[in-house]
């Protein structure tokens, strides 16, 4: 048995067994806690995406209609009862080939009596000319007579009006044959349409007539038939918003979904950009027309598409999430004001990547260098001598243009040009030295520089913000292309966490 001394050692041992492990246990709560509190706090505060570089597709959403490029609408010319319809929907037809028949007999009928007419008026002429030379030859007999002074001078008259009026009897005879003539070919004409033929190579679309129903053509002709020529080859017209139209041109290429074929896609060309602009409800369109090839003839006319017109295509460029353009700091410690635009520097960098492009040969690199060293030495006089209302057009202190914040679009429109005139005028050397090709890129490169919009972004260093102006190029509605004071892997801030 042990004794009552051991048992009370014992219990003692296990209570302070049981207190250190509770005052450890609780240190190492307390260490964790401490921890993560801390790294949570270093981590979350702000929310960030990471600067990427990849391609940037932009699209223009519209939606139209298919149909055949030439389509053909017959008509009817003539009226009458249908006896002959010859082909049906879906049937290829080729040119001349007749389609439909319409009852001849009223105008073979309307021939035989044209032809009795001008039968008619020639028995008339052939009368009035024996009239005309019996009156020729009575007025002979006695104009001689008369110059013997044998018959009096009012017979002579007499004899010449009744000449003169046969030969006007068989000028009224001609003129009549000569007009039934022409009342007969006219309904001899009519009788050959009363067979209707294709005008074109195609396929019937529709088909509104049916044999024995009478058409009435005479107000309007009415259409019996709708044949498209060529339906390996169709169009889409495509209303297209105003405030998209500006981007679309002639060759770009277009895809598009059907309904009916869900999981195709399909491509297409622009073809043409439309004047004809549409108001409906106060929304104003502009019809864009895509060409599309339909040789596998999948695609039929009348099914609408969702199209999609790619205006641009930007490859291996920056590019930012749009959340990070939209981001402004809620405090007014956090990164500090936005910068004003570095045009003098960054530009420059910008001018210099496009020169290397162009692959400048010696005398050309000399005139680039030749410009940039002039611009960096007015910047250089200008940080000594800042002017006093900061209107330079690069900015005092080595800037680029002020940012004109909320001035107007025509303010803004004015600094662009001044600047665009300003570069112009400083690298006046290096574009005469440029050839056709070489001076069309540099002068497409330039007021795409200039006519940026310029947005600031809050880069993350050492755990804070730091504000940067960068250029926006492109977008595709989530990510904008970006260049500037800014890399591929720079952390850029979308928002803040909420404080702990």
């Amino acid at each position: 048995m042990s004794s009552p001394r051991n048992k009370r050692t014992s219990s003692r041992t296990t209570r302070r067994l049981l207190a250190g492990g509770v005052v450890v246990a609780l240190a190492v709560l307390a260490a964790w806690y401490w921890k993560s509190h801390t790294a949570t706090s270093d981590e979350s505060a702000w929310r960030t995406t990471t600067v990427e570089r990849g391609d940037i597709r932009v699209a223009i959403s519209a939606t139209g209609t298919l149909s055949a490029i030439s389509t053909v609408t017959i008509g009817s010319q003539v009226s009458g009862q249908v006896t002959d319809v010859l082909v049906d929907f879906n049937d290829k037809v080729v040119k001349d080939q007749v389609i439909a028949r319409i009852d001849p007999s009223t105008y073979e009928a309307q021939i035989n009596q044209g032809n009795a007419q001008v039968a008619s008026a020639r028995a008339s002429l052939e009368q009035a000319q024996a009239t005309l030379a019996n009156a020729e030859a009575d007025y002979r007999r006695k104009a001689e007579l008369g110059a013997q002074q044998l018959v009096a001078r009012s017979d002579i008259d007499l004899a010449r009006a009744a000449r003169d009026q046969a030969r006007a009897q068989v000028n009224a005879a001609q003129a009549q044959i000569r007009q039934q003539s022409a009342s007969t070919e006219t309904t001899r004409i009519n009788l050959g349409r009363t067979v209707i033929r294709s005008p074109v190579d195609g396929v019937v679309l529709t088909r509104t007539i049916e044999p024995g129903q009478t058409v009435a053509a005479s107000l309007q002709a009415p259409e019996l038939f709708t044949i498209a020529e060529d339906l390996s080859k169709m169009k889409i017209e495509l209303a297209v918003d105003e405030s998209d139209i500006g981007q679309v041109r002639a060759g770009q290429s277009v895809s598009f979904t059907a309904d009916a074929f869900p999981d195709r896609q399909f491509g297409g060309v622009v073809d043409q950009v439309r004047l004809s602009a549409t108001t409906t409800s106060n929304v104003v369109t502009y019809p864009v027309v895509v060409t599309v090839d339909n040789a596998d003839g999948t695609l039929l006319p009348g099914l609408t598409v969702n199209a999609e017109i790619e205006v641009s295509k930007r490859d291996d460029v920056l590019k930012v999430a749009n959340a990070a353009l939209r981001y402004k700091p809620s405090s007014d410690d956090a990164g500090g004001p936005a910068p004003r635009t570095r045009g003098g520097g960054a530009m420059i960098d910008d001018l210099a990547r496009t020169a290397a492009s162009l692959k400048l040969d010696a005398t050309q690199q000399a005139a680039f260098d030749a410009a940039v060293e002039a611009i960096r030495q007015r910047q250089a006089a200008r940080q000594v001598a800042p002017q006093p209302d900061g209107n330079s057009l690069f900015g005092g202190r080595g800037r680029g243009p002020r940012s004109t914040g909320g001035a107007s679009g025509a303010l803004q429109a004015q600094i662009r040009q001044r600047v665009l005139e300003r570069y112009q005028q400083d690298f006046a050397a290096l574009r005469a030295a440029l050839d056709d090709g070489q001076r069309q890129q540099w002068d497409a490169a330039v007021s795409a520089l200039v006519g940026a919009r310029r947005a600031p972004l809050y880069k993350l260093v050492d755990g804070q913000p730091q504000a940067v102006m960068v250029r926006i190029g492109a977008g595709d509605g989530t990510s904008t292309e970006v260049s500037g004071d800014i890399e591929a892997g720079d952390l850029v801030v979308t928002g803040e966490r909420a404080r702990q």
